[in-house]
């Protein structure tokens, strides 16, 4: 699946960006310093977009099950927001990191919780 979408990955240069070509970022009607953020805009690949938020979504039930490590980003994500704007938020997450392994190469080192 990724090698089929590789080409459309690679053809942007901010990591951000992609993020918004798969539809993972909310629509913005800002106007005069007022920001408002919409509904995600669902552009781009839907069946790459719907992989990484069912991936994202057996994630946080297993961190809402289990728990997420202590301070970590997920944790606190769980803690204050709803549940389906953290599996999409972990997805887009997960997006820039997808392309920064596809960019730059090399193996994916999860992060170290500080305690």
């Amino acid at each position: 699946m990724l090698a089929a979408v590789r080409q459309k990955i690679h053809s942007s240069h901010c990591p951000n960006l992609r993020g918004r070509l798969l539809g993972l970022t909310p629509l913005q009607h800002s106007t005069g310093g007022k920001q408002r953020l919409g509904a995600t805009s669902k552009m781009g690949d839907r069946t790459l977009r719907r992989l990484l938020v069912i991936g994202a979504s057996s994630v946080v039930r297993w961190a809402a099950r289990k728990g997420a490590p202590e301070g970590s980003w997920l944790a606190s994500m769980i803690a204050r927001k709803p549940a389906m704007l953290v599996r999409v938020a972990l997805a887009n997450k997960m997006a820039r990191i997808m392309w920064a392994l596809m960019a730059k190469g090399g193996t994916y080192r999860a992060p170290v919780v500080a305690a």
